[in-house]
C-alpha cells in the first residue's frame, strides 16, 4: 500500500478532487484486494515449483452400482450413473464422459482432485482412479481457474480489475508530488525495462 503525502497547495480544484479520490480508491481498493493479492503471490510461487509438493496420492477402486442397467432405447442414463457415482463419495463437475461398446467412462474434476471411472452399463460393475492432490494443488487450480464453477471465473475477473486499479491508483498517487514524481517515474521505467526485458528473453 502507497503512503504518501497531499501535493503543495495552490493546485487547481479538479487536481485535488482527483487526488483525494485517487487517494481514497487506493486505500480501500488495496485493502479489499490484500487477500487476492497475497493468494496470487503465493500460488504464483507454488505453481512455479510443483515439484516442492509431489504429484499426490492415486487410489483405485471397484465395485458394483446397484442402479444397473444404465443404457435405456433412448441411450445411456447420464445423469442416474453420474448420481450413482457421486453416492460413492466423488465430487466436481462431471468434466468428460462417453462409451466404448458397452463400457461408459466418467471423468470428474475439481481444485486439486481428480476421479475417473469406467462403468459396465448392464451390470454396474465399475473401476475408480481417484487422484487427491493436497491443498497446495487445489490452491494451484484456483489460481488458474481450472476445473472451477463458472462463478470462480468471475471472482478471478474482479480480483484482475482490482489489482489493476490498485497499481494505477498507486501510479497516480506518486505523479501527484513533485517531490517523488521524478523517482517514481525512473522506477516505473526501470521496472517497464527489466520485465520486459525479462519476458523477451523468455520468449525466445
Amino acid at each position: 500500500m502507497t503512503t504518501v503525502g497531499r501535493p503543495k497547495p495552490g493546485g487547481s480544484a479538479l487536481r485535488a478532487r482527483v487526488y483525494a479520490w485517487a487517494r481514497t480508491l487506493h486505500l480501500y481498493l488495496s485493502l479489499l484486494a490484500f487477500l487476492a493479492i497475497l493468494f496470487f503471490a503465493l500460488t504464483g510461487l507454488t505453481l512455479n515449483h510443483p515439484e516442492w509438493f509431489g504429484e499426490g496420492q492415486v487410489q483405485k477402486r471397484s465395485g458394483t452400482l446397484p442402479g444397473a442397467p444404465y443404457q435405456a432405447e433412448e441411450g445411456v442414463d447420464w445423469l442416474r450413473l453420474a448420481e450413482d457415482l457421486r453416492a460413492l463419495g466423488l465430487r466436481g463437475r462431471v468434466a468428460e464422459h462417453g462409451t466404448s461398446g458397452e463400457m461408459a467412462w466418467l471423468s470428474f474434476r475439481a481444485p486439486g482432485y481428480g476421479a475417473d471411472a469406467q462403468v459396465d452399463l448392464k451390470t454396474g460393475r465399475y473401476t475408480l482412479s481417484l487422484t487427491q492432490a493436497g491443498l497446495v494443488a487445489a490452491l494451484n487450480d484456483l489460481h488458474k481457474g481450472r476445473d472451477t464453477p463458472s462463478g470462480w471465473r468471475w471472482v478471478l475477473d474482479l480480483s484482475a480489475l482490482f489489482l489493476g486499479l490498485v497499481s494505477l491508483t498507486g501510479l497516480l498517487l506518486s505523479l501527484f508530488l513533485r517531490k517523488t514524481r521524478r523517482a517514481a517515474l525512473l522506477s516505473l521505467l526501470l521496472g517497464l525495462l527489466l520485465f520486459g526485458g525479462f519476458a523477451l528473453w523468455a520468449a525466445r
